[in-house]
């Protein structure tokens, strides 16, 4: 058994853009140097560089949360600013552990894949694992960690329980309301979403609801961030799924919070109340937005 991490630069693509190739590269490959040394100093072993992210392999769990923990506090603390200036480097992790094959210094295995699905579903400063990673952790670790509910990771069959490292106390009360009981079944609930001024109603057992740029689809959001079929939502098992199948992503912010969970190909329930984004983060400007509003 070993455990996995994926950290990956969050808008490498833009970095790039602004300072130019030879700039950025020199740029990330210091970045992902320094990364690499706070990796070694809690056991981790990097087992290759990925351009602008890094694959690490555990022993323990403990070892690589920590890790992953003091990475992103050292990086909130003592900001780095690309080139010197802009927006300041912000990583996105996934956390798994299981069986790996280890083949001419690689490794491979359903642990190594999941990991890097989960670095893909984060979000900036986020840090998601599985349930196995939390049941092998301390209790004082433990609960750190808040559920997002069962996900369909890209490509695999069956749901996996995804949570999310709460590292920042003070957005301990935001994923409050992410905890596990925000995932019972509620059979007499009912979704609105809003957008544009219109409101869509879906009550359970009710058919699917589509959101793109498409003007078939049942909410029609006319922006070139949007693809045309961007997203669906549908009831299944007791609860509303909203499921992205666009080609920039979704961004969901749960409640009150600020950091949102990504979806790229996945899926995630949707609970209580919040929005979502279509194509980018609610930042970017006029962002395409849908309020949305689950009524027990």
């Amino acid at each position: 058994m070993a455990t996995v991490v994926f950290a990956d630069l969050v808008g490498s693509t833009g970095i790039f853009e602004r300072l130019g190739d030879e700039t950025a590269g020199r740029f990330v490959t210091q970045l992902t140097t320094a990364l690499s040394r706070s990796f070694e100093q809690h056991r981790g072993r990097v087992v290759k560089l990925l351009g602008d992210g890094l694959f690490v392999v555990f022993p323990e769990e403990s070892d690589a949360i920590a890790a992953c923990i003091g990475i992103q506090k050292r990086l909130q603390e003592t900001p780095v600013y690309p080139g010197g200036t802009g927006k300041a480097v912000q990583m996105q992790m996934g956390v798994e552990s299981g069986e790996v094959v280890e083949i001419e210094g690689d490794c491979y295995g359903d642990a190594v894949n999941s990991a890097a699905r989960l670095a893909d579903l984060a979000g900036a400063e986020q840090i998601l694992a599985t349930g196995r990673v939390r049941e092998a952790l301390a209790p004082e670790l433990r609960g750190k960690l808040r559920s997002l509910g069962p996900m369909f990771l890209r490509g695999k069959n069956e749901q996996t329980e995804v949570y999310r490292v709460q590292w920042q106390p003070e957005r301990d009360v935001d994923a409050t309301m992410m905890g596990a009981s925000m995932f019972k079944a509620t059979p007499n609930a009912r979704l609105e979403l809003t957008a544009n001024g219109q409101t869509l109603r879906l009550d359970p057992h009710g058919p699917s609801l589509t959101l793109g740029r498409a003007t078939t689809a049942t909410l029609s959001i006319n922006d070139s961030r949007v693809s045309r079929v961007h997203a669906t939502v549908d009831w299944k098992g007791g609860h509303f799924i909203l499921n992205d199948q666009s080609s920039f992503g979704t961004w969901v912010y749960m409640g009150g919070g600020n950091t949102p969970l990504v979806l790229r190909r996945t899926e995630c329930y949707l609970v209580g109340n919040g929005l979502i984004t279509l194509g980018c983060e609610r930042e970017a400007e006029a962002a395409p937005r849908v309020e949305f509003t689950v009524v027990a």
